[in-house]
């Protein structure tokens, strides 16, 4: 009797070997092969869940995106809004060893949205939620609803930024200044609220 498998954790794992082929060899040697190789699967297997290279790619990059939604999900929101807003804010940029990886995969899966347009349809995705994300932030922090877009644009741009800065150190001191940063920005936001 053939082996009953579920599908959807074969994708997951899948997509978890060709996050390991981008962060060790880079997304130019994301091929079906490499990968199927690196899930320790025959090519015709993978190919059974995959038919193609953008196939795979697509679903690599959703499911990177619904594992940082669901992460922020599962933050329970707290008394203190200031702490609550950090406590999201620091889900968002790669704060340790692990979330800098995520976040080199995440960028070069994005690089190759030219090549395959479903990428691009998701990355794009995602920052419009990140941007009305941070708006509906502002908002909780109370800013004056005229100033939520551009307040909203600003954190935006300041988690873009500090991701970018934090990609390239594993220094620690770097990771605290980062989150002094967040503290201060959702301090200025919560106190000026007009």
């Amino acid at each position: 009797m053939p082996k009953l498998i579920d599908l959807e954790q074969r994708r997951e794992e899948i997509a978890e070997a060709l996050w390991r082929v981008v962060e060790r060899d880079g997304v130019a040697a994301v091929s079906v092969r490499r990968v199927a190789d690196e899930a320790g699967l025959a090519l015709g297997s993978l190919r059974h869940v995959f038919a193609t290279r953008a196939d795979l790619l697509t679903f690599s990059t959703e499911l990177m995106l619904q594992k940082v939604t669901e992460r922020l999900r599962q933050v329970h929101p707290h008394a203190d809004v200031e702490e609550h807003a950090v406590e999201l804010l620091e889900h968002l940029i790669p704060l340790t060893a692990a979330s800098r990886a995520e976040f080199a995969v995440n960028l070069a899966l994005y690089a190759e949205a030219p090549a395959v347009p479903e990428i691009g349809i998701a990355r794009d995705r995602a920052m419009a939620a990140l941007r009305q994300g941070c708006e509906r932030m502002v908002h909780q922090l109370g800013v004056a609803a005229e100033r939520v877009e551009l307040e909203g644009r600003r954190l935006h741009a300041l988690l873009d930024g500090l991701a970018l800065h934090l990609s390239s150190t594993d220094d620690e001191g770097e990771a605290d200044w980062a989150r002094q940063v967040l503290a201060e920005e959702v301090h200025r936001l919560h106190a000026a609220k007009s």
